[in-house]
């Protein structure tokens, strides 16, 4: 399925500011476990693909990486311009994870962060080994809710009932048997790193209507918005709740 056939260029433009200020970010411990086991440097050079606003940018950026950051859709690419003014190793690019622009042979490592599950896979894999240097590394990056607690359970309950089209765009359908045809073979690894975003109310409803798939207004919208009300007054505590999550994080090389 290609990254067009779900209009995923499109479909996150009304969302670019709860995007912003609601999605978790990614665990800075990701940092120093790719200079471990990828051999990461600062010198490394990285096409961020589908990069967003760029919170999958932000912890290479602040490592002192140089990071191309690939985005097709304007919006967030101006987010994400807007974000990082100033900062030289910052270097917006409006392309695709099937067309980058990129040239061959440029890049030491491509990352994804909750994005390579709208990619045309086939597609994309051919363009990913096309600017990667030899030996360079793919790093796939997902936030996946956990059901940990009843407050988890009970919010994963409503986006499961509300969420338009939830099981074909959900990004937990990317599963490591998948993941493992897209990488050489025996080139792929799984690191998953705990992680915890805490939300006061209108965190909680802005990272609820940044996901693509929730109704925005409407009947559907208006019920969904008093179910989420009464689950915050069940589970707030000092008026936060902790959203749990599991950061996947699959690595390896493209060239057996």
């Amino acid at each position: 399925m290609s990254i067009m056939d779900k209009n995923s260029v499109g479909r996150f433009t009304s969302r670019v500011e709860n995007y912003v200020k609601y999605r978790p970010h990614y665990p800075r411990e990701i940092i120093p476990f790719l200079s471990e086991e990828c051999s990461m440097t600062k010198q490394t050079i990285i096409a961020d693909i589908g990069s967003g606003p760029g919170i999958s940018s932000e912890n290479f950026i602040a490592n002192g990486n140089v990071v191309y950051a690939v985005e097709p859709n304007d919006a967030m690419r101006k987010s994400a311009e807007n974000i990082f003014a100033g900062k030289k190793n910052f270097i917006s690019i409006k392309g695709t994870a099937e067309n980058t622009t990129l040239k061959n042979d440029s890049m030491d490592m491509i990352i994804a962060g909750q994005a390579f599950h709208w990619f045309d896979r086939e597609k994309s894999r051919s363009e990913f080994k096309r600017i990667l240097k030899k030996d360079g590394y793919v790093v796939l990056i997902w936030n996946e809710k956990t059901e940990s607690d009843e407050f988890m359970k009970e919010y994963y309950t409503l986006i499961k009932k509300y969420g338009i089209n939830y099981e074909i765009v959900n990004h937990a359908n990317v599963d490591f048997p998948a993941l493992e045809k897209f990488f050489a073979p025996d080139k792929c690894s799984l690191k998953i790193f705990d992680h915890m975003h805490t939300l006061d109310y209108d965190g909680l409803r802005g990272r609820l209507l940044s996901s693509s798939y929730i109704p925005l207004e409407g009947t559907a919208h208006e019920m969904m918005i008093k179910e989420l009300d009464a689950i915050f007054e069940k589970h707030e505590s000092g008026g936060e709740v902790n959203m749990m999550y599991e950061t996947l994080l699959y690595y390896g090389m493209l060239n057996g």
